[in-house]
């Protein structure tokens, strides 16, 4: 098996998605790249290697080295996180080739010696260049819309290798398909599983509660709940932990989240601890059905994105009130509070506070009491370096609030 260690580049506008965690910890569809690549590649991960700002939080999060290149007898395989699905060009490379995005001219992965690693981690571009003629690195938070269904298929097929129990009784099952249910989940008589058009998995501790409706290609996540009713459309991804309802299509959570009530959510992003009020809705498609425009940054340029289906790119920490409406390719940067009766859109800054009465940036003790309030009904305590991540994060958006603001 080979070696690997997968490096977060820094590049790219990317934000929301990497706010709270590296680049390929983002969870794409079901898996995380780090975990599609690694699983579809059989690779063992011997080291992870992250921007400076990143080295402490990454290391509460993974029990390997990090920003460390081990001394091993053989090359390493060594995997951009920003690409999202396992190439088979990475897995041809050679001892002491480099595979480049052509359009981009950046490293999607590269096999080499240990020392050569290093080298290329620090910034040097060796190894013989391989051209990739294919977009392939994530550049923008909407990518994860535009990988979302490859993304999928292929967690499909490895997650197919999961345990699984006979069809509960009182479950109905559309489809030649049979569903994935995983022996410590509970899918309840009344529930529905379509699998006429793709696969439906149910991992472990999850909950389908009866009357709701999940269809396939779907995927519900360790530990988490689909509500009374709720009706998951297809290409939805739900992390773990969380706890959904309404009608949701075509979106990925990151985990840790809840949308608990009705109101509808499709092709949007869903980072760690949000919670959307009830009646939360967003708009995932243009009257003009052109494709959508979009700003992953406040103050940088409108985009042409590549997708004519395109919601929300949620941040961490975000919360919605009651009936918020979220306009069409909205990005809402981590730890907003959305409490306005007028449609929510553009890129809202980080910790942004929006009322009626306007709009200011959100009190980091403040912010900090409610975000304990709330990991602590899940027993989960902020770590050190998850504390210093936020302040820096906070310090960078208050600054840049109150530019905007101007």
């Amino acid at each position: 098996m080979t070696h690997a260690i997968f490096f977060d580049d820094g590049l790219g506008q990317l934000a929301p998605l990497n706010d709270l965690r590296p680049i390929f910890d983002v969870r794409t569809a079901a898996l995380t790249s780090l975990e599609r690549i690694g699983a579809g590649l059989q690779l063992t991960l011997a080291a992870l290697w992250v921007p400076e700002e990143m080295v402490d939080l990454t290391r509460d999060r993974h029990d390997v080295l990090v920003n460390m290149v081990p001394e091993i007898d053989q090359p390493l395989l060594l995997v951009n996180g920003r690409c999202p699905v396992p190439l088979r060009e990475l897995d041809d490379l050679q001892p002491g080739e480099r595979l480049v995005e052509q359009e981009s001219n950046h490293t999607i992965g590269a096999r080499l010696k240990p020392a050569e690693a290093r080298r290329l981690l620090e910034g040097e571009p060796i190894g013989r260049t391989v051209l990739f003629d294919k977009k392939v690195l994530l550049t923008r938070p909407w990518d994860v819309r535009s990988v979302r269904d490859l993304a999928l298929d292929i967690d499909m097929q490895i997650l197919s290798n999961l345990p699984r129990r006979d069809i509960p009784a009182g479950v109905t099952v559309i489809g030649d398909e049979r569903p994935h249910i995983h022996p410590e989940s509970h899918v309840c008589p009344g529930a529905t599983l379509v699998c006429e058009d793709g696969p439906v998995i149910i991992d472990r501790r999850a909950h389908v509660r009866p009357g709701a409706i999940v269809i396939g290609p779907a995927y519900v996540g360790p530990g988490s709940t689909v509500l009374e009713r709720a009706t998951i459309r297809p290409h939805t991804a739900i992390g773990p932990v969380c706890k959904v309802n309404g009608e949701i299509g075509g979106t990925v959570f990151q985990g840790y989240a809840n949308k608990a009530h009705d109101g509808y959510l499709g092709d949007s992003w869903v980072g760690e601890w949000v919670n959307l009020g009830a009646g939360t809705t967003n708009s995932n498609l243009l009257n003009t059905y052109t494709p959508v425009i979009a700003q992953a940054w406040p103050g940088h340029p409108r985009e042409r994105t590549p997708e004519t289906f395109l919601g929300a790119i949620i941040g961490d920490h975000v919360k919605t009130a009651i009936c918020t409406r979220i306009m069409t390719g909205s990005v809402l940067h981590i730890g907003g509070m959305f409490a306005q009766t007028k449609p929510v859109s553009g890129c809202a800054p980080p910790f942004t506070w929006a009322t009626d009465e306007g709009k200011r940036c959100y009190r980091l003790s403040k912010f900090l009491e409610v975000m304990r309030t709330v990991q602590g009904r899940r027993d989960m305590e902020p770590s050190e370096a998850y504390l210093a991540r936020l302040a820096w994060l906070h310090e960078r958006g208050s600054s840049l609030f109150a530019d905007v603001e101007k």
